[in-house]
């Protein structure tokens, strides 16, 4: 098996049990247990779980946005609510607009107040916060639900036929050379045509992932127009995207 592959169904697995033995993976992937352990050692390397005695635990516990729990914004909700307020900046009445899965995202809907709006999502947590909202129309793709998200090739299809305006994106980690990345491959095709449909793309991230790579790409810096963070990114983080010509929005 591929070892990007390998490693997607690992973090798949973390996600559903949030910790998980040597033994389990070893059993689950029909590989050894020397593999696993090394594969183990290079997710820790990029900051997604920590090894424990036997095994691994996830590094966060909403790790980077992947909602799992009944209280998706229990951590760093006061950079998720000042990114979600400068991305309203960027928003105008009767706007089309589509949400990616995800924390940040999930704020942005919350702020958003209940006027004339298209808003295209796949996340669920989001549906549920903009169905009272009766002035938005809210647009929902097909697909599966995959934790709290919807994926597959339906999802896919049906957003390459709309006309998106502006796309918010989120990742689970910000690089320059690795551009906007995730860890499991569930959403990669949906992220990847949000970002070649829609005229605008803001990707929105909190400081903390500035500067890791995770498995998979899904857009490059050059693709997005902008990226909306909080006040806590460093001054030479920020000047060293500036100057590689990528947008920066952090106040």
């Amino acid at each position: 098996m591929n070892p990007i592959r390998r490693h997607e169904l690992i973090m798949e697995v973390m996600l559903n049990r949030k910790e998980v033995s040597v033994n389990e993976l070893s059993d689950q992937l029909s590989v050894t247990g020397k593999t696993i352990r090394e594969d183990l050692s290079r997710l820790e390397e990029q900051g997604l779980i920590v090894r424990v005695h036997g095994g691994a635990v996830l590094a966060q516990s909403d790790q980077f946005g992947i909602l799992l729990s009944k209280e998706p914004l229990a951590t760093n909700t006061t950079e998720k609510a000042e990114i979600a307020a400068r991305a309203l900046r960027y928003i105008e009445p009767e706007d089309i607009i589509a949400l990616d899965g995800g924390s940040t995202t999930l704020a942005i809907a919350r702020a958003l107040e209940n006027v004339p709006l298209t808003v295209v999502t796949n996340d669920l947590y989001i549906i549920s916060e903009l169905v009272p909202k009766e002035n938005i129309r809210l647009v929902i793709p097909g697909g599966y639900r995959v934790r709290n998200v919807l994926a597959g090739p339906e999802a896919v299809d049906y957003i390459t036929r709309l006309n998106i305006k502006k796309a918010f994106v989120s990742a689970t980690a910000v690089h320059l050379e690795h551009g906007l990345s995730v860890y499991t491959g569930d959403s990669l095709s949906y992220k990847q045509t949000l970002v070649k449909t829609a005229r605008k793309v803001y990707a929105t991230a909190d400081h903390h992932k500035f500067g890791r790579t995770a498995l998979r790409t899904f857009a490059t810096l050059a693709e997005v127009d902008a990226i909306l963070t909080d006040r806590g990114l460093p001054t030479e983080t920020a000047e060293a995207f500036r100057n590689a010509g990528v947008s920066i929005d952090c106040g």
